[in-house]
Parts: C-alpha cells; sequence; structure tokens
C-alpha cells in the first residue's frame, strides 16, 4: 500500500471544494424562510450538501407517525431539495442519519432504502438526544452532480 503525506491526500480529496469555486447557497422547503440559522442547501462546484432535515411538513409541523411518518416525510424533503437543485437521489453519495433511539434503526432503514437502488450511498448513523422540534430523526446528504 502506497503512503501519501496528509497534505497530498487533503488536497487530492478537498479539490472540488477549493477555493476557486464560489458556492451558492439555497433556502427552499418546508424550513424555508422560518428564520433558522442555515441554508436548506449549499453547492460548492459539482457537489451538493443538504442540510440535516427532520419530519416536517409545508406547515412547519413535526408530521404524525413516529419514525415511520417522520422517515417518510424526511426522505420527501431531501428528494424535494435534490429535484430543485436538478439532482436526484441516485445522485446522492453520502448520508449521515442521527437517530433519537437506535432501536427504531430497523423502521427507518426498511423505509430509507426504498428510496434508493444499490449501490447505496456511503453512510453514518448514530444515537443522538434532543433533536430539533423533538424528532425522532434527523438525516443529511452530500450529493454530486454527474460528470458531462
Amino acid at each position: 500500500m502506497k503512503r501519501f503525506h496528509i497534505g497530498v491526500l487533503l488536497a487530492l480529496v478537498m479539490s472540488p471544494l477549493g477555493a476557486s469555486a464560489n458556492p451558492e447557497f439555497f433556502d427552499e422547503g418546508p424550513m424555508a424562510g422560518k428564520g433558522y440559522p442555515f441554508s436548506e442547501s449549499v453547492r460548492v462546484g459539482d457537489i451538493l450538501f443538504v442540510s440535516g432535515q427532520v419530519g416536517v411538513d409545508e406547515n412547519n409541523e413535526l408530521v404524525e407517525g413516529g419514525i415511520v411518518g417522520e422517515t417518510r416525510q424526511i426522505m420527501r424533503n431531501i428528494g424535494g431539495a435534490l429535484e430543485r437543485r436538478g439532482l436526484g437521489f441516485s445522485d446522492v453519495v453520502k448520508c449521515t442519519v442521527f437517530l433519537a433511539d437506535v432501536a427504531e434503526w430497523g423502521e427507518f432503514n426498511t423505509i430509507y432504502m426504498s428510496f434508493f437502488e444499490p449501490p447505496y450511498p456511503a453512510r453514518s448513523a448514530l444515537g443522538a438526544n434532543g433533536l430539533a422540534l423533538g424528532a425522532r430523526l434527523e438525516v443529511e446528504c452530500i450529493a454530486a452532480y454527474p460528470s458531462e
């Protein structure tokens, strides 16, 4: 296995996000205009960062149905954010999942998997308490624009 100097490795990894790229900030979707201190998504070069989504509807209300209802709504919210930027779930390369109760992992995972086809995006998951609006779940994603 070849060894890389950490600076070289970081330069390779960060090159699409270089200083020459001008970030574009987008504030749309169900949480837009509510005074939250974040953008729905940010595009830097060919990478789109979608902020963590909780299961709120267009009225900024947490949907009913616990983990099942929230998961469906979150995935619809993420799908809307991707679509507004010209992308889809097949363009997602990484997701991070925050669960209020890791015991609900199976229910979440079944619904999550229905939005993707193999090969699945890279993913990290962790237990978290105190999620926004008392949510059971929050999911953030990173997507990549296809090469032309």
